[in-house]
């Protein structure tokens, strides 16, 4: 009887050592299967990284939106050109003062010449005379700077169809070999190119190239 109860005790504590064993293994298994659940907010953090993502596809469409202002505050710019020279492309007739006395000049301060042989409201400058010679044109009606003469400003259409600024009688030319404003380089020319006066009359005083003193009027 002894021994019988000696053996039954061995076993009940073998039996409980192996229930406790048991414990302790389902207790890791319970811990280590929380990892993962641990582990789990990373894929939170993948939604946070999508969330940047998504909030990235805004700021893209911010970058291109205002990509796309830029390019298309181009386009008011490049209209506001397109106004300016349509404005330019009336010529503007003024005057300036100098060694010839007072003169009619271009809106960029060139002299302007008259030539002897053109008849009354016509021009015979055409060709290689025309290069030399560059007629003043205009698309819209001339305008007068001071002092010039409005009513002394009309056109007349040239044989290639541009029109061409008319002073009193005289069609008015530009000089090729005039480089900055005011020059008279081309005063006298072969004796029938002259410098024209606010009356509208060729002024045929000595050549010079001296730049006048004073500036541009107009």
């Amino acid at each position: 009887m002894i021994e019988a109860s000696m053996r039954w005790g061995v076993v009940r504590r073998v039996v409980g050592g192996a229930a406790l064993t048991a414990v302790l293994v389902t207790g890791c298994g319970s811990s280590t299967s929380g990892t993962p659940a641990i582990a789990s907010p990373s894929s939170g953090s993948a939604a946070v990284s999508g969330t940047a993502t998504t909030s990235a596809g805004p700021t893209g469409s911010m970058g291109s939106s205002r990509s796309g202002a830029a390019s298309s505050s181009v386009h008011p710019g490049a209209s506001s050109g397109a106004a300016s020279g349509a404005a330019s492309g009336a010529a503007v007739v003024a005057t300036t003062t100098g060694p010839l006395g007072t003169y009619l000049v271009d809106g960029q301060g060139r002299t302007l010449y008259m030539f002897e042989s053109d008849a009354t409201g016509t021009s015979s400058c055409t060709g290689g005379c025309a290069t030399t010679w560059p007629p003043l044109t205009s698309t819209g009606k001339p305008t007068a700077g001071a002092g010039a003469q409005p009513d002394r400003l009309t056109t007349i259409t040239r044989t290639d169809g541009t029109r061409q600024v008319v002073y009193s009688t005289s069609p008015l030319y530009t000089y090729h070999q005039d480089t900055a404003p005011g020059q008279t380089n081309g005063q006298g020319s072969g004796g029938k190119w002259w410098v024209v006066g606010v009356d509208g009359k060729p002024i045929k005083t000595a050549a010079g190239s001296a730049a006048p003193s004073s500036k541009t009027s107009g």
